[in-house]
């Protein structure tokens, strides 16, 4: 049940500080805003079976978009912190560790750039999309955020 706690807490953790450092960072204009509410309307969609879209106008309004977005956005941050948690005794044989949850945040970029993006029909690494390079890059940076959270939360357990 510790692991669990952990897991928790470095996923939340990981999250706050990409949230965080990703409003500070768009309000400069260097890269884009997290959108919460489409991840509520993409979540909406996933629990009505539809994970692919043509362009990100085909996702249906619903009721609650950010509250669903950030339960979305909070539960993927734990979801990914699970893994690098309960398999890192398994990789390593050691403590968790600082420099590994900053890689291994900033290796879950993989997941929007080759899924989400894709899925939302703006190709793989959002290029499609109008902000074109800025969208992979943006992520890139959300991700180190999440991986620095993630090195702060394990530094304090």
């Amino acid at each position: 049940m510790e692991r669990v706690v952990t897991a928790v807490f470095i996923g939340v953790l990981g999250t706050i500080a990409m949230d965080l450092l990703n409003h500070l960072f768009a309000r400069s204009g260097w890269i884009l805003k997290i959108d919460v509410a489409t991840i509520g309307r993409m979540a909406a969609g996933w629990l009505r079976g539809r994970f692919r879209y043509r362009h990100p106008g085909e996702l249906r309004p619903v009721a609650n978009a950010t509250l669903l977005g950030y339960l979305t956005h909070y539960g993927i941050g734990v979801g990914l912190a699970i893994p690098f948690v309960f398999g890192w005794d398994h990789w390593a044989g050691s403590p968790l560790s600082p420099l590994w949850a900053l890689a291994y945040g900033l290796a879950t970029t993989v997941a929007s750039v080759f899924w989400v993006y894709p899925s939302l029909g703006l190709g793989v690494l959002g290029l499609k999309s109008p902000e074109g390079v800025k969208a992979p890059l943006s992520s890139l940076a959300n991700h180190l955020f999440f991986g620095m959270g993630m090195a702060v939360a394990v530094l304090l357990t």
